[in-house]
C-alpha cells in the first residue's frame, strides 16, 4: 500500500522564494501625504494639524534614552541589531498606515464619482442634513492621512536616531538567501523519490 501511494504521488517541485520589496523610509513616504497635503487636509476637514517636527524629535529622544539604558547590558553589535529592528517597526508602521490611507482615498473617490453620475438613482444623497456615504468616506480618508503623516514623523525620528547612535544609515533588514541545494543532492533526492 505504501509503495502504491509513493508511486502515485506527484513529484514535488521546489518553489522559488517570494521576493519581498524592502520597506524603506522613502517607500513609506511615497504613500503618505506630504506636509503641504497634510496641512490642506487639516484645514479642509477642520482636523488638528500634525506636529511633524515635535513627533520626530520626541521619537529620537525616546530611542536615544532606550539605547542609553540598554548600553551597559548589550554590546555594540547587539544594540545595533536591536535598534535596526525597532526602526524597522516604525518604518513598517508608517508604510502600513500610508497604504491604508491610499486605499481609503481610492474608496472615497469612487463613492464621490458615483454621486456625480446623473444616470444612477440608487447613489443619490440620503436624507437632507445627514452626511452621505461619500462624505463620510472622505472624512475617514482625511483622518487616515493625518495618522499616516504622524507615523511617518515617528519613523523619520527613528531613522535619524539610528544614524546618531550607530554612525550608520538605517537600511531595512535583508534576510540572507537560503542556500541552494547542490545538483548532486538534488539528483540523490530525485533518485530516492523514484525508489519509493
Amino acid at each position: 500500500m505504501a509503495f502504491k501511494n509513493a508511486r502515485n504521488a506527484a513529484p514535488q517541485t521546489a518553489r522559488a522564494p517570494k521576493v519581498r520589496q524592502a520597506i524603506t523610509l522613502d517607500l513609506a513616504a511615497s504613500f503618505v501625504p506630504t506636509a503641504i497635503q497634510a496641512e490642506k487636509i487639516s484645514t479642509t476637514f477642520a482636523l488638528d494639524p500634525v506636529d511633524f517636527d515635535g513627533i520626530r524629535e520626541a521619537t529620537e529622544e525616546q530611542i536615544a534614552l532606550s539605547a542609553k539604558a540598554l548600553q551597559p547590558t548589550l554590546h555594540e553589535t547587539a544594540l545595533r541589531i536591536h535598534l535596526q529592528r525597532i526602526v524597522g517597526a516604525y518604518v513598517s508602521s508608517a508604510h502600513g498606515a500610508g497604504t491604508f490611507y491610499s486605499s481609503k482615498v481610492t474608496a472615497a473617490r469612487e463613492l464621490t464619482m458615483k454621486l456625480a453620475n446623473e444616470d444612477r438613482d440608487e447613489d443619490r444623497d440620503g436624507v437632507l442634513g445627514f452626511d452621505t456615504r461619500a462624505a463620510r468616506a472622505r472624512e475617514f480618508a482625511a483622518s487616515a492621512g493625518l495618522t499616516a503623516f504622524a507615523l511617518l514623523a515617528a519613523a523619520t525620528g527613528a531613522v535619524h536616531a539610528y544614524a546618531e547612535l550607530t554612525g550608520e544609515d538605517w537600511k531595512p533588514y535583508d534576510a540572507p538567501a537560503a542556500p541552494s541545494r547542490s545538483v548532486g543532492r538534488q539528483a540523490a533526492s530525485t533518485e530516492l523519490d523514484a525508489l519509493g
